[in-house]
């Protein structure tokens, strides 16, 4: 699977404004190769894309391995759209799922 730089977009499917489905304080948005979660922005430096089994999955990643538990701690570093539909982002210590946005 390619490496892709941070700049490159994420799948259209990711695209645009998400709603944590626990939590409607909890936004994800997508943006091209932009990510911003909990009122952050997903500070990585390339993402791979696949598909495994009919789920659409980006892993986030950074150059530096020293750098890497607080990086896994931090940050979103998966996010996958199920083969039913379902948006889910996650790390080592928490997964969320969302669904999208619809202004009211």
């Amino acid at each position: 699977m390619p490496q892709l730089d941070r700049a490159a977009p994420l799948p259209d499917a990711m695209q645009g404004r998400w709603i944590d489905v626990d939590s409607q304080t909890i936004a994800l948005v997508v943006a091209d190769g932009e990510i911003t979660c909990f009122g952050s922005v997903v500070e990585y430096d390339f993402k791979d894309i696949e598909d495994v089994d009919g789920a659409l999955t980006v892993s986030l990643r950074i150059h530096d391995p020293a750098d890497e538990d607080a990086f896994q701690r931090a940050n979103i570093t998966e996010l996958v759209i199920t083969p039913e539909g379902e948006f889910h982002a996650y790390n080592v210590k928490f997964a969320s799922q969302f669904t999208r946005w619809v202004d009211a």
